[in-house]
């Protein structure tokens, strides 16, 4: 019986089509049908001429899986549902179970997280990253224009960041009613699972079984304090900083910058966000 590889050939820095040619012959090659995600205009009628027995494969990264799920949000869709990831970062196959790369979505689109940004809502898998980490996506997004197929470095980014470009705000949060105000924030993503940014760990004791969200707040310090502090985030053990990092539990976040800053939904990059507000 055919399989359907949904793929898109912008993830990993351009190589999703080769990926997506390399895991069809993992499966046989003959009986599967390769999509570009870019030529379904509507999932309700791709799905819909289907037979429902079918396997179908989304083979991508992080945003190329957040896409996919915000596309097909409040269809009912009978296939079995599976994901590939070949992106750069990768973030949630790090943080869930998987057959040699291989993952059964269903379990994971159920009671997703949403967030609200500019009158607009998003279903998300892994976070919404605000601050630096925003920034980074900005800044990886327009080099990828610059130079199409050629690799992000991140880490780069971040610390030309830290020490030159990017300035901390003030932030007022709000936690199931509660407000907070912080100064200087470099980062307040809000966490479903555990990893985002390519295997960073802002919220190490978050699950995605968890009723609540975690915001994690690096804030406070100075540039060459959070530098020394930033390295920590790829193990969680940031979270030891108590004077520096906050991190906080709820059913509905509400995060609100005193200057604009770019935010980033699983990787999907939104610029001149003044507020978001996410929930579980």
């Amino acid at each position: 019986m055919k399989k359907y590889i949904l793929y898109n050939p912008l993830a990993g820095n351009g190589s999703g089509r080769l990926q997506a040619k390399q895991l069809a012959e993992r499966f046989g090659g003959d009986n599967l049908v390769l999509c570009d995600v870019r030529e379904i205009e509507n999932y309700g009628d791709f799905f819909a001429q289907l037979d429902q027995a079918l396997d179908v494969i989304v083979c991508g990264g992080d945003g190329t899986l957040n896409r996919f799920v915000n596309d097909i949000r409040g269809l009912k869709i009978e296939n079995p549902l599976y994901y590939f990831a070949c992106g750069s970062g990768n973030d949630f196959l790090r943080d869930v179970e998987h057959d040699n790369g291989l993952v059964s979505l269903a379990p994971y689109l159920e009671n997703l997280p949403t967030v609200s940004v500019q009158g607009k809502e998003y279903a998300f898998l892994n976070g919404v990253g605000y601050g630096i980490d925003g920034y980074c996506c900005e800044v990886g997004d327009k080099l990828r224009m610059q130079k199409p197929g050629e690799a992000i470095n991140y880490t780069s980014i971040a610390i030309k960041g830290l020490l030159f470009h990017y300035k901390p705000v003030d932030a007022t949060v709000i936690v199931d009613g509660k407000e907070y105000r912080f100064k200087k924030v470099w980062l307040a993503p809000t966490m479903n699972g555990r990893y985002y940014g390519g295997g960073m760990l802002p919220a190490p004791d978050q699950r995605r079984q968890d009723a609540k969200l975690s915001l994690m707040l690096f804030h406070g310090s100075g540039k060459l304090k959070t530098l020394l502090i930033f390295p920590s985030i790829f193990k969680g053990e940031h979270v030891k900083k108590v004077k520096n990092v906050t991190v906080l539990s709820g059913n509905e976040i509400t995060v609100r910058y005193d200057e604009p800053r770019a935010l980033q939904i699983d990787g999907e990059t939104i610029v001149n966000v003044s507020e978001y507000t996410a929930r579980k």
